[in-house]
């Protein structure tokens, strides 16, 4: 479904991702792991069409997509939630959602409305309320149900968790997994690498702009590497 083959990207002087490789299948949850710093959300808003590869391809669904408008790449099912929410806090829950659906047929609106609010009751519940005055989960449901309303076959998740009370951290990996059982493949950027690997077919180990590891999730999980470098050791 995404093949991305020996791409650079520079932010400036600054060389973000050097010769970086990845594929996702369809149906996959695929995860994304590294510190800070290491070019997890760079890769995202690469594919995404927010930056531009110096070199490499990026291929969706068949088609290279680099060098693509973020709209052209979000009307071909590639969907990117980003960090930070970025929800439109003077607007109301139901239009955000709407906002999401820009570019879908409006005949099937109502379904997506129903679709959204069933994956996250409490958004029917505060349909009518402003986004800004929403909590932090509230408002991180918000993103997500913003990005199904596009209709994604691909849908980039960056950080959905962080910030999140525990209890909100588990009920945002299960809907992950039920918006994956649903048809919707998943490209994850998470800090939580314990969480990401539980719920992830595959993952990727980046470093400074590189691939320096790939496999199973589980098997990733298991390795005492991973564990002492991004689980806590646990």
């Amino acid at each position: 479904m995404l093949s991305v083959q020996g791409i650079n990207v520079f932010y400036g002087a600054i060389h973000a991702l050097k010769d970086l490789s990845i594929t996702v299948n369809e149906g996959e949850i695929v995860t994304l792991i590294g510190a800070n710093g290491a070019g997890k959300s760079t890769l995202l808003k690469t594919l995404s069409g927010l930056l531009k590869p110096k070199t490499g391809s990026v291929d969706f669904l068949g088609k290279p997509i680099a060098g693509q408008s973020v709209q052209a790449i979000v009307k071909q099912g590639l969907i990117h939630c980003p960090e930070g929410r970025r929800v439109f806090a003077n607007m109301s829950v139901e239009e955000n959602l709407e906002l999401g659906a820009y570019l879908q047929n409006s005949g099937s609106l109502a379904a997506d409305f129903e679709m959204v609010y069933k994956t996250f009751p409490r958004l029917l519940e505060r349909k009518k309320q402003l986004a800004g005055t929403l909590s932090g989960g509230e408002q991180q449901m918000l993103a997500m149900g913003r990005a199904l309303m596009g209709h994604p076959k691909l849908l980039l998740l960056d950080e959905p968790s962080m910030g999140l009370a525990p209890l909100l951290v588990q009920d945002i990996f299960r809907i992950i997994q039920e918006v994956n059982a649903a048809g919707t493949t998943v490209l994850l950027v998470e800090q939580n690498a314990h969480q990401a690997l539980k719920i992830a077919h595959r993952a990727y180990v980046l470093e400074t702009g590189r691939v320096v590891l790939e496999g199973d999730a589980k098997e990733l999980a298991d390795s005492e590497d991973i564990k002492s470098a991004y689980l806590g050791g646990h």
